[in-house]
């Protein structure tokens, strides 16, 4: 169907719905998926770089632990990168359930 430049087709409910499913995909608003694909990229990208670096330096120097040092000093950078980043934030659940946040305020709410 062709429509010319200046005439906009009626907005129907189903095109409104993928408006809005398209808004809140771009603001960030999809769980926590991507956050978990972005730490998960920045600690094994660190672990690889940093091992690649100290595999190189081993081999410069003729030494064998200095890919195992690169490769905890990149999980670690991954995990300071993702912190600061804010994709470790601990965030409440929206469910309401409090069931591993400790003891009752009461104190007795267990006895009979």
């Amino acid at each position: 169907m062709f429509t010319p430049r200046n005439k906009r087709l009626p907005a129907t409910p189903h095109a409104a719905k993928s408006a809005n499913s398209a808004d809140q995909a771009n603001d960030g608003s999809d769980g926590g998926y991507n956050a978990g694909i972005a730490v998960f990229s920045y600690i094994v990208g660190g672990i690889i770089v940093w091992s690649l670096i100290g595999w190189g330096l081993d081999n410069l120097w003729g030494t064998r632990w200095i890919v195992l040092l690169g490769a905890l000093l990149g999980a670690t950078g991954g995990f300071y990168l993702s912190h600061m980043h804010g994709l470790t934030s601990h965030r409440s659940s929206s469910g309401g359930s409090k069931a591993d946040s400790g003891p009752s305020q009461d104190g007795d709410s267990n006895a009979k």
